[in-house]
């Protein structure tokens, strides 16, 4: 099989386990030949991160704080003199209080919001920033999004507005990176189990409910997430910028469920 990412380089933020989407977007750049340096939030994820990315070969493991511009800065050298020149940027990190994610929008503490928005939307600004010395022209930058950041879902609260507010980034971005040929765009991606989701309350039972009214009838996987952001890392998507692709089954598009619209 031709390997779409051969000879390219990935720089992959946020990964957490095996079963975050960050490790989904690894597998699949891996498989297709690029490089892959890996970048992970503080100790506690150290023992997990490392053994993951010695799986795949990799020896650029670093942490990084992203609430911190000389951690960043830090990383960023580190990656100049490792690889030299990146083609890809991945940013798949998310953080709100677990209290901000329950209740009433309307009760979130400005603290949390702050924190939110810093490390779920600032974070990726800061990231381009960054690294916009040494992405090659033809490089990729892409985040992570959901449809909260559209709809009022239950408990998503303030992450529903920094996704929005991530999803806008994306778009002020591509217009600032266009002219040197480089592309950012953001996945958004159905419901999937994963360390962050955990936090937000009722998220089993939104899980559970996605895959009856998808119109593919089919749950996310981290693994479908990683085949479209191989897209998005590749040639193919040479023409893709500043856009939301949507990794949902299909649930996007819907407005009740099929069973819900039935007569009684």
């Amino acid at each position: 099989m031709t390997k779409l990412l051969e000879g390219k380089t990935a720089l992959v933020f946020g990964v957490a386990n095996d079963r975050s989407i960050a490790w989904g977007v690894v597998k699949a750049l891996h498989e297709h030949g690029a490089k892959i340096g890996i970048s992970y939030a503080g100790e506690v994820l150290k023992k997990r991160a490392v053994p993951l990315a010695e799986s795949i070969g990799s020896t650029f493991v670093e942490e990084c704080d992203v609430t911190k511009d000389e951690d960043i800065a830090a990383v960023a050298e580190k990656a100049k003199k490792a690889f030299g020149e990146i083609d890809i940027l991945v940013h798949a990190i998310a953080f709100a209080n677990r209290d901000e994610l329950g209740g009433y929008y309307y009760d979130t503490s400005r603290a949390g919001f702050h924190t939110a928005m810093d490390i779920s939307v600032y974070s990726f600004t800061a990231l381009a920033a960054a690294f916009q010395p040494i992405i090659r022209p033809g490089g990729s930058l892409m985040t992570m999004t959901y449809y909260g950041s559209q709809k009022a879902v239950p408990s998503y609260n303030v992450m529903g507005v920094a996704k929005a507010a991530l999803e806008a980034s994306v778009r002020y971005l591509a217009r600032d990176f266009g002219p040197q040929k480089i592309r950012v765009n953001a996945i958004s991606a159905g419901p999937i189990r994963t360390l962050a989701a955990s936090g937000v309350a009722g998220f089993k039972n939104l899980h559970n409910r996605f895959a009856e009214v998808a119109p593919l009838r089919e749950g996310v996987t981290i693994e479908d997430v990683g085949n479209a952001a191989l897209f998005l890392a590749s040639d193919l998507s040479a023409r893709t910028t500043g856009d939301i692709v949507y990794v949902d089954s299909g649930f996007n598009i819907i407005a009740i469920g099929d069973d819900e619209a039935k007569s009684p």
